[in-house]
C-alpha cells in the first residue's frame, strides 16, 4: 500500500512539473500610478497634473523561453490636468484608459527574472463631467502612441509571480480637441506598476 501511495505521489509531482515547464501563458492583474510631467508649450500653454491610481490587466503569451508578447488594457481613476493659457486657468479631470500591445523579454535567474518590454498603444482621455473640470468645451481624445518598459518577476510558486516593474507611455498632450489647449508638445507619462501574474 505504501510503495502505491508512494507512485501515486511521484506520479502527481511529475505530473505537476511537467505541466510548470509547458507553462506558456499568464495573466496577471496590477495596481498602476499615473504621474503626468509638467509641459511648457511653444503655444504658451503650461500643463500640469496630480497623479491618478488605477489599474492594468495583462495577458502573456510566451512564444520562446524568453520572448513573448503581451497584451494590455489599464484604466485610472481619475486625475486633474490643469492648463495655463495667459491669463486663464481651465481644470479637466479625466479618466485614461489605455490599450497595448508589446514584445517582452526575459531574463531568467532561478526565480528572479527580469524583463524589457515596448510596443505601440492608444490612449483615451476621458474628461468627467463634474466640479473638477472647469471648461465645458473638453471633448474625449483619442491618441496614438507607444508603451515601453522595464521590471522584474519573482518567482513565488509554479504557478504565481510578483511583478513589479517601471512602464512609460508616450502620447501627445491632449487638448480634448479645445484648440486653446493645444501645446504641440508629447508626453512620456511615468507608470510604476506592481501586481500579481499567474501562469497556465
Amino acid at each position: 500500500m505504501k510503495k502505491i501511495a508512494l507512485i501515486a505521489f511521484l506520479l502527481a509531482f511529475s505530473v505537476a512539473a511537467g505541466h510548470a515547464q509547458e507553462s506558456r501563458q499568464d495573466i496577471s492583474i496590477s495596481g498602476i500610478g499615473l504621474i503626468e510631467p509638467f509641459i511648457a508649450s511653444q503655444t504658451d500653454v503650461q500643463v500640469h497634473s496630480n497623479y491618478a491610481l488605477g489599474a492594468l490587466a495583462s495577458y502573456r503569451f510566451m512564444l520562446t523561453p524568453s520572448i513573448a508578447l503581451e497584451g494590455n488594457y489599464g484604466i485610472t481613476y481619475q486625475n486633474k490636468i490643469h492648463y495655463y493659457v495667459n491669463p486663464n486657468n481651465y481644470q479637466v479631470a479625466t479618466r485614461t484608459q489605455e490599450m497595448s500591445g508589446e514584445v517582452v523579454k526575459t531574463f531568467n535567474f532561478r526565480k528572479f527574472n527580469p524583463f524589457l518590454e515596448g510596443g505601440p498603444a492608444a490612449f483615451i482621455f476621458l474628461p468627467i463631467r463634474n466640479t473638477g473640470t472647469t471648461n465645458l468645451d473638453v471633448r474625449r481624445q483619442t491618441t496614438v502612441g507607444a508603451v515601453y518598459g522595464a521590471g522584474f518577476a519573482y518567482e513565488i510558486s509554479p504557478s504565481f509571480d510578483i511583478r513589479a516593474e517601471y512602464r512609460g507611455m508616450i502620447s501627445p498632450v491632449p487638448t480634448f480637441d479645445d484648440t486653446q489647449l493645444k501645446t504641440n508638445k508629447w508626453y512620456n507619462i511615468y507608470v510604476p506598476t506592481i501586481g500579481v501574474a499567474y501562469h497556465f
